[in-house]
């Protein structure tokens, strides 16, 4: 994994044994504390920034990653093509450029900010619970990419009438259509109307 300044301090392979801290927010977005990754997804969850990135290719079509089976939340879940939380004090800009080149292998053509969304979304499967102020952002991608295998299980890129049928048989995040609606009038303004979005 590339080192980066947030990641230095903040992962294994650094030989930190620091836990990883989320940046919890009020309902405002504005920065009231820290607290570590798991905890703060235990229920009811404590409110924490994070962000969601939609990646696109020249045709239109969304870049979907099926989160790895290793991952204590949400494993072997289809969802959007990069999410995470800012380490405290990353600006989520770059933490979402970062984490998409972490997970994907590739950094993004165009990265610009597509609004913010607030949710709670209990995961039935763990228990955990999502409780978010997501930060949107969508762009383009234009380089092969090289997943991660302990972060992503499998990518596809789809049109809005093969997502439908995707979501229709195979098990997704929980928080995926509240991310994707939200993100709606950037994708179309990004991708033009007539793809669909």
């Amino acid at each position: 994994m590339p080192t980066t300044p947030a990641t230095t301090t903040h992962t294994p392979s650094s030989g930190a044994a620091n836990a990883i801290l989320l940046e919890l927010v009020d309902e405002h977005g504005v920065t009231i504390g820290t607290a570590e990754k798991l905890a703060a997804h235990q229920p009811p969850g404590q409110l924490h920034r994070a962000f969601s990135v939609f990646l696109f290719d020249e045709q239109g079509r969304l870049l979907l990653q099926q989160r790895a089976l290793g991952k204590y939340h949400s494993p072997g879940v289809w969802s959007n093509t990069c999410c995470g939380h800012p380490y405290p004090g990353e600006a989520p800009f770059a933490a979402a450029a970062r984490r998409t080149y972490e997970e994907l292998g590739v950094s993004p053509s165009l990265l610009a900010e597509a609004g913010t969304v607030r949710y709670n979304h209990p995961d039935p499967d763990s228990g955990l619970v999502e409780q978010e102020y997501n930060h949107l952002f969508v762009g383009m991608v234009q380089s092969t990419l090289a997943p991660d295998p302990e972060e992503v299980g499998a990518t596809a890129f789809v049109t809005p009438d093969e997502l439908a049928e995707r979501h229709a048989k195979d098990a997704f995040s929980s928080w995926f259509m509240t991310v994707l609606d939200a993100a709606r009038p950037a994708v179309r303004e990004l991708t033009g109307l007539s793809v669909g979005w």
